[in-house]
């Protein structure tokens, strides 16, 4: 396959490159032949219509010089179009928060996500990225052509739009539930943006379902293909928490926990599309987007492997395994603190060790579901920071300091909830990990390239990592020479990482490499 068309020029720095310039007869090409690969990437403004659409559109391509380029859904919208019916930008791989422009912004992006804006301002969100108010405001610009604010009212205007056409939840309960403040608002925001209702998005006819007392809501996370879905279920599958994760054929399935309120989800391939199927049974709608940001963060959904792939195929000894596994992605963590345990659970010891411990750990300290909220197989939230800092954990059949070591970073996260959320760069992010309990250089490498995303995050002293760069005379490299070697492939080292470990994996999981252990 020939590789895209560069549309966007590139920067060394992530945060300090030129300014955003898109090469408008690159995209009018990518546009006139409707090249997927662009997908998600570029969006175009109708200047007749006030339409902006996907490069996919099926809609009569336009001349050239009634379109303008936009390099996000929300740029085009805060530069006065509307989303296209036909082609839908909600549906569209959603790469917003990918880390090929500025780290600080994807950043920002994830938080955006998560809900920073929902209560806060943008001075706070820039405090949480570790740049100044104006700062944050320039680099939206440059690399998204929006602000934050727009990205964030985009991001909701779409989530609603999703649901208008992929359920038949009442208009009231996709208010609430795409981050609405209220059915005015909604009502308003649409009519002003469609020129219509809410209502008149949806095709009439089936009648409207209500998501009722568990909240259940299904609906489609795209993703930029390639998706190699099976290594993403066999990660998932050999960690499995007893209680809290199940995996059954191709459908992964969890307990979830926020703010008090639990319910379960379950995700699985969607058949003949780019995307994963989720299915979440949660009592609170107006946790939907929480949730689905969370979803993208598990299945690691805002990555452009072709990208990622092209760069680390550089290096010889890592050329074979993208070609082996061209759409492999990291996965993350639903939870920081959960992931935090797991890693110091796993300190150490095998797999198969670390999640039966941490099977003990929920079954003893995890929260029931009730009885009509449990499926097969779940039946616990993982344990609470507040349970776990307060409770003797000697008893689980490990080394009293690993005991002690859970009981602190529970009191930890207890004290400051915030702790383990990403903020600032990535040596940031390792130093504030290591000042914890029980977490040394690889633990937080570990938290930070799970929990917290860090494309750049690399555990250079884990055995496996050393294990799978073995050459034909059974020599591995130091931890130091692994570490030198790896610069050549930032920004993606948490990728090679995982190259290494698949190649590695099939026959090494019965073996102590401590970042499999957890």
């Amino acid at each position: 396959m020939t590789q895209p068309t560069p549309l966007i020029a590139s920067a060394v720095d992530l945060d300090a490159g030129p300014e955003l310039s898109l090469d408008h007869d690159a995209c009018y090409r990518a546009v006139s032949t409707r090249d997927a690969r662009f997908d998600g990437k570029i969006f175009t403004g109708v200047k007749t219509t006030g339409i902006y659409c996907r490069p996919i559109c099926p809609a009569r391509t336009p001349q050239s010089r009634n379109v303008l380029f936009f390099p996000s859904a929300a740029a085009a919208q805060e530069a006065g179009f509307r989303p296209c019916l036909r082609c839908r930008p909600e549906t569209a791989p959603d790469l917003g928060a990918w880390r090929g422009t500025s780290n600080t912004v994807s950043r920002a992006l994830s938080l955006i996500e998560m809900g920073a804006l929902d209560e806060g301002d943008v001075d706070a969100l820039a405090a949480r990225v570790g740049v100044g108010e104006r700062q944050l405001r320039r680099l939206f610009q440059r690399h998204l052509g929006a602000s934050p604010v727009a990205a964030a009212q985009t991001r909701r205007v779409l989530l609603a739009k999703q649901l208008i056409h992929e359920t038949r939840l009442p208009m009231a309960e996709i208010a609430l539930a795409s981050g609405f403040g209220s059915i005015r608002r909604f009502n308003e925001t649409f009519q002003q943006l469609f020129r219509r209702p809410p209502s008149a998005l949806r095709r009439a006819g089936a009648p409207e379902i209500s998501a009722g007392p568990s909240g259940e809501i299904t609906l489609m996370l795209r993703y930029r293909p390639p998706y190699d879905w099976p290594a993403m279920l066999a990660f998932l599958r050999l960690r499995a928490i007893a209680g809290v994760e199940t995996v059954d054929g191709q459908v992964y399935s969890r307990t979830i926990a926020l703010d008090g309120a639990v319910g379960t989800l379950s995700v699985a391939p969607a058949p003949g599309a780019d995307a994963l199927k989720a299915v979440i049974r949660f009592p609170r709608l107006s946790s939907l987007p929480a949730i689905i940001a969370r979803l993208r963060r598990v299945f690691d959904l805002a990555a452009d492997p072709v990208a990622i792939g092209a760069q680390l195929a550089e290096d010889p000894a890592l050329a074979p395994l993208i070609a082996a596994r061209p759409g492999l992605r990291v996965p993350g963590a639903w939870d920081g603190f959960e992931l935090a345990i797991r890693a110091i659970l796993g300190q150490q010891v095998t797999v198969p060790a670390a999640i039966a411990l941490a099977g003990k750990l929920t079954a003893g300290y995890g929260a029931p579901l009730a009885a009509d909220a449990a499926r097969p197989g779940l039946t616990h939230v993982f344990p609470t920071p507040q349970r776990l800092a307060t409770s003797d954990l000697t008893h689980l059949g490990m080394p009293g300091a690993r005991a002690r070591a859970l009981s602190a970073m529970g009191a930890a996260v207890a004290a400051d909830p915030a702790i383990l959320a990403g903020r600032g760069g990535l040596e940031d992010a390792i130093a504030r990990l290591r000042a914890l309990p029980g977490i040394g250089e690889w633990t937080a490498q570990y938290i930070a390239l799970r929990a917290l995303r860090e494309p750049d995050a690399f555990p250079a002293a884990d055995i496996g990592l050393l294990r799978a760069l073995e050459d034909e005379t059974g020599r591995r490299p130091t931890p130091a020479e692994l570490l030198a070697r790896s610069e050549r492939w930032r920004p993606w080292r948490a990728y090679a990482a995982q190259h290494l470990w698949a190649s590695y994996a099939p026959h090494a999981e019965a073996k102590p490499a401590k970042a499999r252990a957890a």
